[in-house]
């Protein structure tokens, strides 16, 4: 989120105009779809001919149409977010926001919600209706509704709550909750009675200091079956020491008034918790290496195996600074190879202001790709696997560099009509307020931006073609992916900072098969998070990784969803277990079905 100053021309040789990146972007209608792709193709893509590439994974069907409609009122999500001031904001706390949750606390096979909340600052606007404001549970109906069971679940904190992640790191069989604020993370233990007890202290996760926690993920790092925990931390902020719009050393965005930050900020020191197997963790953040690249305005982290080596890795999202990569070196320490890897700064070489971060095998090469939003005035990222520990920014080369105007917050890759192919939903929203009042070009409250993937890999911007649910505007932040009503296609929960949340629902992405993945572990993790399924219909096979965190600061249903296009039939399903790495095949698999599989016992459930 750069703050304070205007981002300046990018010039990359003595004499040039554009960048690569830039005249790759404006020669892209010159040149035609097929040569601009084949000017940004890496070399290492071309060893083999490209009709054999293309040959090995089916095109995607016909497009059926998909809309969403935002049915949040009508489902009983009548809760508000409260952020900040409205109109104007002091400090960078009142801009972040904060992320939300599909997760099944009560293990009934239907997604319930979870709501962060914030707080304003003395002599700020009201709370609405004049009550302070709290996290919410929501329990699913299984008709389409929910009931806030906050009061019974005890889960109603006050306070600045930015981050959540889900994962049952006691391997008792319900999945818990880790929530991050600008003051205490909370460790909230699932009692599988409706029921959360904060036991941070007891865990050995209370920190006697005020710490700004954004994103987190749960991941299992040295495969001993227990869900370790990584927390991000984005700004050692001290409200005392930094100054407000039209202060003595305050800032401008564009000839405007603004809040600082982040730069000119400290920036926060992530943190790595080992779990010790027996309901504690320790901070072993210095000696697996997470503290080598210093401090960093850390936003989101994501956990998945990036080199395909069976051992996790962490991916972070990083404003205004270079984004981290933590490569797992699988004896209980990390090596930050960002730089080295492609996927720190873009293709020119710039750091940017990463907020979110989605992960899917968007081309099904069997490598997972990362793809990141930032700033206004910028472009998102799209880098792609190279399959030898390094990553391409193809932004450009697959047709994502056509929007400009957007923050872009949470995102993730989605198959919205089943057809097989991951495709990208962003959720976007600006930080300055006041810029209604300036007429700046640019809009605080921004629609939501949907690609759809063609199967080539390229993308179109189909955001106009998507329904209400899309065209809606709001300055949005964290969002979460799942089928909240269980009718095969995948719905998205989006936070709208100082307005009512959406609940955007599917309509139609269902005409297509599909099918619905529910892992258990037994030897590994009981949530099963670092599982990784494919899915193998005819020519066609995807891959996706069970995973904690992602979008921005947010958490996504634990169900792995993968579309089928026309195939009623699966011809293979393998799950690769990530403590011992052993792998189950399942072979002819109805469609349309939602599958449970325990580890070792195979599949127990079928709906």
């Amino acid at each position: 989120m750069r703050t304070g100053r205007t981002p300046v021309p990018r010039v990359t040789g003595e004499g040039m105009k554009f960048s690569r990146r830039n005249w790759l972007g404006s020669t892209g209608v010159l040149l035609g779809s097929e040569i601009l792709g084949a000017l940004a193709t890496p070399l290492w893509r071309w060893t083999e001919a490209p009709r054999l590439q293309a040959a090995r994974t089916a095109q995607p069907d016909a497009t059926i149409p998909v809309t969403f409609v935002d049915v949040a009122k009508d489902a009983g999500l009548k809760v508000p977010n409260v952020w900040g001031g409205v109109k104007h904001k002091k400090y960078i706390l009142e801009a972040k926001g904060s992320g939300l949750a599909f997760f099944d606390y009560d293990q009934d096979g239907w997604i319930d919600i979870y709501l962060t909340n914030g707080d304003r600052l003395p002599g700020e606007d009201p709370y609405p209706d004049g009550r302070t404001p709290t996290q919410h549970l929501f329990k699913n109906n299984r008709d389409g509704t929910f009931t806030d069971v906050t009061e019974k679940s005890g889960l109603g904190l006050t306070g600045w709550g930015a981050g959540v992640c889900v994962g049952d790191y006691d391997n008792d069989g319900w999945d818990d909750l880790f929530c991050t604020y600008w003051g205490h993370n909370v460790l909230w233990h699932n009692n599988g009675d409706g029921t959360f007890t904060d036991v941070t202290k007891k865990a050995g996760l209370w920190e006697d200091r005020v710490r700004w926690g954004t994103g987190c993920t749960w991941l299992d790092y040295d495969r001993d079956g227990f869900l370790d925990l990584f927390v991000c931390n984005y700004i050692d902020f001290d409200m005392a020491k930094t100054p407000t719009p039209r202060q003595p050393g305050g800032c401008e965005w564009k000839g405007m008034p603004v809040m600082c930050g982040p730069q000119g900020l400290p920036g926060g020191m992530n943190i790595l918790y080992h779990n010790n197997g027996d309901g504690t963790f320790t901070d072993v953040s210095e000696k697996a290496g997470i503290l080598k690249p210093g401090r960093r305005y850390s936003i989101t982290a994501v956990s998945y195996d990036f080199d395909n080596d069976g051992w996790p890795d962490v991916y972070i999202a990083v404003d205004s600074e270079p984004s981290i990569l933590f490569r797992n070196k699988h004896d209980g320490t990390f090596e930050d190879v960002g730089v080295l890897a492609g996927c720190a700064y873009n293709e020119d070489g710039q750091e940017q202001s990463g907020m979110g971060v989605g992960v899917g095998d968007y081309d099904c090469d069997g490598w997972l790709d990362i793809f990141k939003t930032n700033f206004s005035d910028d472009t998102p990222d799209l880098y792609h696997n190279n399959g030898d520990g390094t990553f391409t920014d193809a932004t450009y080369a697959s047709g994502l560099g056509v929007n400009t105007q957007y923050v872009g917050w949470g995102a993730g890759f989605m198959d919205y009509d089943n057809n097989g192919w991951t495709d990208i939903f962003e959720v976007n929203g600006h930080v300055y307020p006041e810029i209604e009042e300036y007429h700046i070009e640019a809009q605080f409250f921004e629609n939501r931006l949907v690609y759809r993937n063609l199967g080539n890999g390229r993308f179109k911007d189909v955001s106009r073609e998507m329904g209400p649910g899309v065209a809606a505007k709001f300055s949005s932040r964290g969002c979460a992916f799942g089928d909240f009503d269980n009718d095969g296609d995948v719905d998205v929960l989006v936070l709208n900072m100082n307005d009512y949340p959406s609940l955007l629902r599917n309509d139609g992405g269902n005409r297509n098969n599909w099918i619905s993945i529910k892992l258990l572990g037994v030897h590994c993790n009981r949530t099963a998070i670092g599982a990784r399924v494919r899915v193998v219909t005819g020519r066609h096979a995807q891959l996706d990784e069970v995973h904690s965190g992602t979008s921005v600061m947010s958490q996504s249903d634990l169900r792995l969803h993968f579309g089928l296009g026309a195939a009623r039939q699966i011809d293979s399903i393998e799950v690769t277990w990530p403590t011992t790495q052993k792998v189950e095949k399942f072979s002819n698999v109805e469609a349309n079905r939602f599958l449970t599989i325990q580890e070792g016992a195979g599949i127990i459930k079928r709906v």
